[in-house]
Parts: structure tokens; sequence; C-alpha cells
């Protein structure tokens, strides 16, 4: 199979070419290659999707399939389906659980298109996706198989939502974690994403499918890190969502955050269902080597590093002190 990733660079895109490429599968990679480099094997077409014949490296070839990434942009998947299209033998497009309109229970309404480009404002991100969704079904419907991914976890994530955990509970001590109070989690290891993607551009799998592994209490994912990772005598520190809240804790993503833990009005993030997409050919590896994925990643960038989500040493020895008082 000739496989063409609009990406390959970084996390999703280079896990998918790098999957391939140990099938055997040809792999060009097309991208600008200023974000990191292709896997070893694969052959990179640069390309600048903005410039209004950027994709012209690899326009007119023919591949068995493409697999496109594009983050929060209708105009970049707008121009590939409609330059590439045409010679694919079959597309992927991974777009996200965020276009579901209602994030307070499972719901299937998804939010309004927005046909723009949305780098600067993560708040389009998810109606940016509906319309790039409706732009692939509309020209590739019959060769269109649409991913619908929750928090991607695992080798190459940069967005510390996950591994922020192993990493804290891999450094021991005194450990603030949210108490369970009944909140789920859910994800999926960016390896597990990348073989069902490569599987399904190999069988021409079409239709639209959440790419999200099971559902499970918060508490108990937590738990599970802390005893594949965390040193003897390590001790947790569970606080109530009110305490967190009085301590300017904020939720999920960002500064002074903590990972994982979401407000109760995003319960649906957390909940959606596994059966159709496990039934169409998705597996997950063992809790155990999503653990261990993540927690090499954080090894490699560092643990002490600055951080995208995550308490400071200094503020969660703060918080802890304070809530021992």
């Amino acid at each position: 199979m000739r496989l063409l990733v609009l990406g390959g660079t970084v996390f999703v895109g280079h896990a998918v070419a790098a999957e391939a490429l140990r099938r055997g599968h040809e792999v060009v990679c097309a991208a600008r290659g200023t974000s990191g480099a292709v896997p070893d094997g694969a052959e990179l077409a640069p390309v600048e999707r903005d410039a209004p014949d950027g994709l012209a490296a690899v326009a007119g070839e023919r591949f068995d399939a493409v697999v496109d990434v594009a983050k929060i942009s209708h105009p970049w998947v707008r121009d590939a389906v409609r330059v590439l299209g045409p010679n694919a033998g079959h597309w992927t497009f991974v777009s996200t659980i965020s276009v579901y309109a209602d994030m307070e229970k499972v719901s299937e309404d998804l939010l309004e298109p927005l046909y723009e480009d949305g780098r600067d404002d993560l708040a389009r991100y998810g109606g940016i996706k509906v319309a790039s969704e409706g732009e692939v079904r509309e020209h590739l419907e019959d060769r269109a198989f649409i991913v619908r991914p929750g928090l991607i976890t695992g080798p190459g994530d940069g967005s510390d939502r996950f591994g922020y955990w192993p990493g804290r509970f891999a450094r021991g001590g005194r450990v603030l974690q949210p108490a369970g109070e009944g909140a789920m989690s859910q994800h999926i290891d960016v390896r597990d994403l990348a073989e069902w993607i490569v599987t399904a551009s190999e069988n021409r799998l079409v239709g639209t499918y959440d790419a999200i592994g099971p559902s499970r209490p918060l508490d108990e994912v937590l738990d599970g890190i802390r005893e594949l990772v965390a040193p003897a005598g390590t001790e947790v520190t569970p606080a109530s969502s009110e305490a967190l809240l009085a301590n300017e804790v904020q939720y999920w993503a960002g500064p002074r955050s903590l990972p994982l833990w979401l407000p109760p009005n995003h319960a649906g993030m957390t909940a959606r269902g596994t059966a159709a997409s496990e039934a169409a050919g998705l597996t997950f590896r063992s809790f155990e080597d999503q653990v261990r994925g993540a927690l090499a990643e954080e090894e490699q960038r560092g643990v002490d590093r600055e951080r995208k989500a995550g308490l400071t040493p200094t503020q969660e020895k703060e918080i802890l002190d304070r809530l021992q008082a």
C-alpha cells in the first residue's frame, strides 16, 4: 500500500506513518518539516497548506490511502479533499469528540459547522471539525473513514493531560489528586489509534466512529497509575472538587490544573461507548503498557520541565499544606 500522511512529523501523524512502515507499506509524509522529523524510511514531501498551491508536491499522485490529521482549519481539509481526493483509494480524517454539541451527557447532536481557520482560537475547534467532516463526506463518502478521538495519550503527547500523572507518581512523596466523586475518565493510546487507522486503510473501512478507550472511574485510573509506577511510601491526598476550586486549581489542562479532572457539566465527554468501534476493529493495549508508554515520554522530555498542564511542585506543596492545616 502507498500511504500519504498529511502531517507525519509529530504525535498522531508520526505514529500512523511509523505503524504503516512497520507493516511494510510505502509512506509519504506531506508536511513543512519544521515541527519534527518523519519516521525513518518515510519520504518527506514538503508542502505549505496555507499557500494557494501548497499541495503541489503531491498533487496528481496516486495513493492507495490518505490520512489527514489537520487540526483546526477547514480550508486545509477542503483543499486537500479537492486536490488529492480524486486520486485517493481511501481517506481517513482524524476528527474529535469535541464535535458533539452537548458535553453534559452522551448525545449524537453536533455543533454548528464553522467554515474557517481557527488555529488562533480553540473555542472554534469543534465547529471547524464538524465542517471538515462534512467536506470529507460530501466528496469522498464511499471512501471516507472518520474517527473522533477524545484524549489521546502515549508517546509523542505534548499536552501533559495524561502524562502528568505517571510523571508525578513516579516522583513519589505526597501527591494531591481529585477525590473520585463519581467522575469518569477516558483516553486512547496513540499507538492503538494509529494501528486502527492503518488497518482501516488496508481494509478500506468506511464510516464515522468514536475513537476512545473504555470509560473508567477517575479514581480507579489514578490508583492504577500509582500502583504501577509510584515508589514505596508514596502518600495520596484526595481532595474534593470544592477544596480544589477553593485553592484555585483548574480543571483538565493549563497552568495550575489537575489533568483528567473535569467539571460535572462535561460528564458526556468521558462516557462515550466503544462497542461500535471495537466491532470495527479498534483494540486496546493493556493499561500497564499505556502508562509505561506515557512515563517513557515523560522521562524523555524531563519530568522537571515547565508543563502545559498540571501543578508545579511548589503549587502542589502549598495546597497540600493548606489542606492539612
